[in-house]
């Protein structure tokens, strides 16, 4: 039925379930996993007018970005190892994070979306806004969402 997930992860506590919980699924499904970091574009705000300066800070955001996805998706490929799931790390820059898991797990050939949610309720939905509703709503790919 599914065989594979596509798994955002951000490294939160919550991304600890998200492994942990997309794994145990893959093995009761013999399915693979893709585990997906979405690191967020450098706000134009902190882009410098200075060239050298700007392009000093676009490298220092690319090599933080970069640094945190490998660690997390390391993390996740060595849980996954651990549990004899096979892996495959993704990451991209982007600013719209929804657009960017949708389009990614699609690009991927995943057959299902598995994250979890940090259950704000209606007032922090509000302020922080839901990824997970806008994924719900917009992916053609179901999504199994974890609390």
């Amino acid at each position: 039925m599914y065989k594979h997930l596509f798994v955002p992860v951000d490294g939160s506590e919550l991304s600890h379930r998200a492994m942990d919980g997309s794994i145990d699924l893959a093995l009761q499904l013999g399915a693979k996993i893709t585990g997906f970091v979405v690191e967020p574009d450098m706000p134009l705000s902190t882009i410098s007018s200075d060239a050298t300066v700007a392009t000093a800070r676009m490298k220092e955001h690319e090599d933080r970005n970069q640094s945190h996805a490998n660690a997390l998706l390391t993390q996740f490929e060595e849980r996954a190892q651990a549990a004899g799931v096979t892996f495959t790390g993704l990451t991209v820059t982007a600013y719209a994070v929804d657009h960017a898991i949708i389009e990614e797990a699609e690009r991927a050939g995943c057959d299902m979306i598995v994250m979890v949610t940090h259950g704000r309720g209606p007032l922090g939905e509000f302020v922080f806004g839901s990824h997970t509703k806008k994924i719900i709503a917009r992916s053609k790919l179901p999504v199994l969402v974890l609390h």
